[in-house]
């Protein structure tokens, strides 16, 4: 339960830097109008510090880290929510900016943070199986 408790707690760290790089950023840029930096907070804060909330209450109860799925589950999560925060980070600093990138460029941003969203999915799904499995003890 330490582990996600811990997990959470950086998560909610990281979400509330993001929210405050998102105003103060926005702010000195001059920026007005929608941006994907203010999908990063939300992300961060929902996806990772809730869902590491709740997956503790769970920890409380059953001893998740036995299965190998739920470490699986763990590490896919993680790298995949990451991964998808890192690339809304880097689109939305782009959009602010104003910065011109190629096409290419576009779609490999858009390409990474679709793994990230892929591996997370993973992930849930990991989890599920993986509670599932105690159920049925």
């Amino acid at each position: 339960m330490r582990k996600m408790i811990n997990t959470a707690f950086a998560y909610a760290i990281a979400a509330m830097a993001g929210g405050v790089f998102y105003r103060e950023f926005t702010k000195f840029q001059g920026f007005e109008g929608r941006t994907s930096l203010a999908f990063v907070h939300t992300h961060l804060f929902l996806l990772g510090m809730v869902m590491f909330l709740v997956i503790g209450l769970f920890a409380a109860r059953f001893d998740l880290n036995s299965r190998k799925q739920f470490r699986v589950f763990y590490v896919l999560y993680n790298v995949g929510v990451i991964l998808t925060s890192v690339l809304l980070l880097i689109r939305g600093v782009v959009q602010v900016t104003g910065q011109e990138i190629s096409r290419g460029m576009d779609a490999a941003v858009s390409g990474v943070a679709g793994i990230g969203h892929i591996l997370t999915g993973i992930g849930l799904l990991l989890l599920f199986l993986s509670l599932r499995s105690w159920s049925r003890e």
